[in-house]
């Protein structure tokens, strides 16, 4: 697994929402918003499912995911690519579910995406755009 970088880190922490992207086994692509995102460590990100039908789908079939991480008044962007793991029961589900309510009281967690980063690239316009990083 690839460890993020503590810069890495305080971007992912100071972004609000996230594209991630997931593709089907014969490659039709979805991309959603998603807000339910926590830094668990530098080689994990957690994220909380509330709607994503396609996107559990296709992580069913194809368990690997990309997350865009850009926000406004910061500098940079980076494209995390992950293997993911679907869990809908276990303790750190349990505990998912918790860090969603205590989020927003009106979402219902209905399964937790567990990413192990594989890949972090730079994103920005440039001579580097598309690099791998880590």
């Amino acid at each position: 697994m690839v460890s993020l970088t503590p810069e890495m880190m305080e971007l992912i922490r100071s972004t609000r929402y996230f594209p991630l992207a997931t593709a089907s086994a014969d490659g039709d692509p979805n991309v959603v918003p998603v807000g339910s995102v926590f830094l668990i460590d530098p080689e994990t990100i957690w994220i909380g499912n509330q709607f994503m039908d396609a996107t559990i789908k296709n992580l069913k079939e194809n368990p690997r995911a990309s997350v865009y991480v850009w926000t406004q008044g910061v500098k940079g962007c980076l494209k995390i690519k992950a293997d993911v793991t679907v869990m809908e029961e276990g303790e750190d589900y349990e505990k998912m579910r918790e860090m969603v309510s205590a989020k927003r009281a009106d979402l219902k967690c209905r399964s937790l995406l567990v990413l192990k980063i594989t890949g972090v690239f730079e994103c920005t316009s440039g001579k580097d755009a598309g690099k791998k990083l880590l």
